[in-house]
């Protein structure tokens, strides 16, 4: 079992742990600060540093059980078994999933009553699909968009047990995935009064972070799958 840094803390760029394990399968930790792939979130990238040595992370994936496991670029040294190292993220691109990822939330607080069919997040270009004959345009969903990160809204995290969830299926906007239950506990992620919705991905304090979004094309994926998808304004 990995100690999952980022849920308590997604801004910390840097931790001090010690290693596991290390072979081809990857190189596991006792605790770490980088997001392992799922729920359409890249895993993070970024380096392990140790004395007198340097392993590039080329992507982040679960392992069994609640295991993180951080995969070497190709052909580099891996630290030692024992060995403290520090995990540095690549915190730009993080940071944009982070943006990207609380502006997906707030398209899903826009559209609702429809079930998300699936999402990808990415740091230049995002996506969310919904169970949706008839989308808002892409101007109007930019502009309400746009009207609730200039309102400042605050991002919290908390979390219930599986029977509170259970009782309240409709926190689950998502049709095909359900949320990560791992310790007997779910992550919920709220965004002041406007979202509230389970979820296990890194995301920024408030909405006024994520700077100007743009809806850049809706997509007909099907009878009533409906694709929108969501950019950063170049150079923010």
């Amino acid at each position: 079992m990995t100690t999952l840094l980022f849920r308590d803390d997604a801004y910390l760029r840097e931790a001090t742990t010690r290693v596991l394990a290390a072979d081809a399968a990857g190189v596991l930790l006792e605790a770490t600060n980088f997001y392992a792939q799922s729920g359409g979130q890249p895993g993070d990238t970024g380096a392990l540093l140790w004395n007198g040595g340097e392993m590039p992370v080329a992507n982040t994936v679960k392992g069994e059980g609640d295991a993180v496991l951080h995969l070497p670029a190709e052909g580099v040294v891996l630290p030692p078994v024992g060995a403290v190292v520090t995990a540095r993220l690549d915190w730009a691109r993080r940071h944009r999933h982070m943006r990207m990822h609380s502006s997906l939330h707030l398209l899903c607080s826009l559209i609702k009553g429809a079930g998300v069919t699936g999402g990808q997040i990415g740091a230049d270009r995002s996506r969310l699909d919904f169970d949706l004959p008839d989308p808002p345009t892409k101007e109007a969903l930019t502009e309400a968009l746009n009207a609730l990160v200039a309102a400042d809204h605050p991002i919290t995290t908390s979390w219930i047990t599986p029977e509170e969830l259970d009782s309240n299926p409709q926190l689950v906007r998502t049709m095909s995935v359900q949320p990560p239950r791992s310790g007997g506990r779910i992550r919920l992620v709220r965004i002041g009064d406007v979202d509230l919705q389970p979820c296990g991905g890194t995301h920024v304090a408030s909405t006024a972070e994520i700077g100007r979004v743009l809806v850049t094309k809706l997509e007909n994926k099907g009878k009533q799958n409906r694709r929108v998808y969501v950019t950063l304004e170049e150079g923010a």
